[in-house]
């Protein structure tokens, strides 16, 4: 996660200059050393490029990363704040969550912290004004969308630096800032995050293990949660984000009758995937109501269709 030294190198050089880590230690008050770590680092992510100035001194810019633009623009657009003493790991972790209005106690739990930690966490927020409360829920202040643009960027970069680490090819589908969903692209990656302790084989190749057996196309997808057991519902739903289409729906159906998952356990699940309205859509498909709406996001099996589905797989 990008820290607050890291940070305040980016700050110092979000225009666009050179610096040498000599002028950046000066600027920011941390410890020359503690500075060449931080370069390193960021240099490595692909945050900051380096040349030689004279008498060969190191001299680092910024690039066009992500993470880079993203903070550029939330300076430009509330200038006025200083992030480098606003914005700790914690906070920007926190701030994801904040796109919609969420209990602390919420939050607590999908980042598994203490109720106190989220609060600790939003406190520099709350004290400028930047939290809309409502009840004992918060969001952020609408004029503040790039800080969440930013702190998505800085919890997706980190993902990917960690699975690419492992497999070059992969790229990450879905994130939060615990957990990740991800696809590779080569069989020697696929080896690799399957020998991953804290990678889970998951979406249509994990239905082998539900007595389930497809054909797969590409290579499959894997799940970064290292305190959490991987459940169906977990699976339906990555299934569900990698694609939406009539035969993973189908097949989704398919593990949810022969599981006979729970529509309300699902449902809570699918909340943090944007997948309330599919998962509704293929209920009501699975109780008998066949007739489709015409802007339903979902590509539903007919009845015939998916009853040979069922006698195909042996779901009855």
């Amino acid at each position: 996660m990008l820290t607050k030294a890291g940070l305040a190198l980016l700050d110092a050089l979000s225009a666009g200059r050179a610096a040498t880590p000599d002028e950046l230690a000066t600027e920011t008050e941390y410890s020359q050393d503690h500075i060449y770590d931080i370069l390193d680092e960021l240099l490595e992510n692909g945050l900051l490029t380096e040349t030689r100035g004279s008498k060969n001194r190191r001299l680092v810019r910024v690039t066009d990363h992500p993470v880079v633009e993203s903070y550029r623009d939330l300076r430009s657009k509330l200038r006025h704040v200083d992030w480098t003493e606003i914005l700790s790991p914690a906070t920007l972790r926190v701030c994801w969550y904040l796109d919609e209005p969420r209990r602390a106690t919420e939050i607590a739990d999908r980042l598994d912290i203490t109720r106190q930690g989220v609060h600790n966490a939003l406190s520099p927020l709350k004290h400028r004004a930047m939290l809309s409360p409502s009840g004992p829920e918060y969001s952020l202040a609408e004029d503040l969308s790039p800080l969440l643009t930013f702190a998505r960027a800085v919890v997706t970069h980190e993902h990917r630096s960690r699975v690419r680490e492992l497999a070059p090819s992969a790229t990450v589908e879905w994130c939060d800032p615990e957990r990740a969903l991800s696809r590779v692209q080569t069989p020697e990656d696929t080896n690799t995050l399957e020998s991953a302790a804290e990678w889970r084989l998951t979406g249509l190749a994990r239905f082998q293990e539900y007595g389930l057996q497809f054909f797969l196309a590409g290579e499959p997808a894997f799940w970064y949660a290292p305190d959490e057991d991987l459940t169906p519902s977990e699976v339906v739903c990555h299934t569900l984000v990698l694609d939406s289409d009539s035969r993973r729906v189908s097949y989704s159906m398919l593990l949810i009758e022969k599981l006979d998952i729970e529509q309300e356990t699902l449902t809570e699940t699918a909340m943090w995937y944007d997948l309330e309205t599919t998962v509704a859509a293929m209920y009501r498909h699975l109780h008998g109501e066949f007739e489709v709406a015409d802007d339903l996001p979902v590509f539903l099996p007919s009845e015939a269709e998916f009853t040979a589905l069922k006698e195909q797989y042996g779901v009855l």
